[in-house]
């Protein structure tokens, strides 16, 4: 299994990005997704991920700001982030299970104020 994600950049706060993450090597339907990241400092801590059947769940400190969403005939997940924080600022990584755990390279996220 490969994760190969991809809309990382640098925005104002207030700003919005749109990550995605494209599945390859097995059947995606097949895997819970999520999003995780990581900033300086601090440990790594899920974001937002999304079961097999489209069931939700979010960090307290993202609701109503970020939305995953899974597109299963793209094999790609994606996580619209909108009124971005500098607290937002972070690597992100996306996360596939399928019996086990499958990690992407990660995409920095720099949000300014």
């Amino acid at each position: 299994v490969q994760l190969q994600a991809s809309g990382g950049g640098s925005v104002q706060a207030g700003g919005s990005l749109t990550l995605s993450c494209k599945l390859s090597g097995s059947a995606f339907s097949l895997h819970h997704m999520g999003w995780y990241r990581l900033a300086p400092g601090k440990q790594r801590e899920m974001v937002a991920t999304i079961s097999t059947t489209n069931t939700t769940n979010y960090k307290d400190a993202v609701k109503g700001r970020f939305t995953i969403s899974r597109d299963n005939t793209k094999n790609t997940v994606y996580l619209q982030m909108s009124s971005l924080k500098p607290e937002d600022t972070a690597i992100y990584y996306c996360n596939a299970v399928f019996i086990r755990a499958y990690w992407g390279q990660g995409t920095q996220v720099t949000v300014s104020s």
